[in-house]
C-alpha cells in the first residue's frame, strides 16, 4: 500500500490516473495533456504501474493504459474502514 500513496501523492500522476478514467489509452494520447518530456511521463506511468494502479496491454505497436480499478477499490476500503464509526 505504501507505493499506492506514494504514487497518488504527486499531482501529475493523479491527473494521469484521472485522464485514463475516460478510457485505456496509449502514451501518445496521455502526453497530449502535459508538457514534460517523454522520459518524465515514462517515469510517472513507471511508478503508476509498480503501484499498480495501471495495467498495460500491447495493441499492434502501442502499449495501451488503463486504470486499475480492484486497487482502487482496496484503497477505498482502507479509507472508509479508517473513518468509520
Amino acid at each position: 500500500m505504501d507505493k499506492v500513496f506514494k504514487a497518488l501523492s504527486d499531482p501529475s500522476r493523479r491527473q494521469i490516473l484521472t485522464i485514463l478514467k475516460k478510457g485505456d489509452m496509449p502514451v501518445k494520447d496521455i502526453k497530449q495533456h502535459f508538457d514534460f518530456t517523454d522520459a518524465s511521463l515514462s517515469h510517472h506511468l513507471d511508478i503508476l504501474k509498480r503501484a499498480d494502479l495501471v495495467v498495460t496491454e500491447r495493441k499492434g505497436q502501442f502499449i495501451h493504459y488503463s486504470l486499475n480499478t480492484s486497487v482502487m477499490d482496496e484503497v477505498l476500503k482502507l479509507f472508509i474502514g479508517l473513518f468509520k464509526k
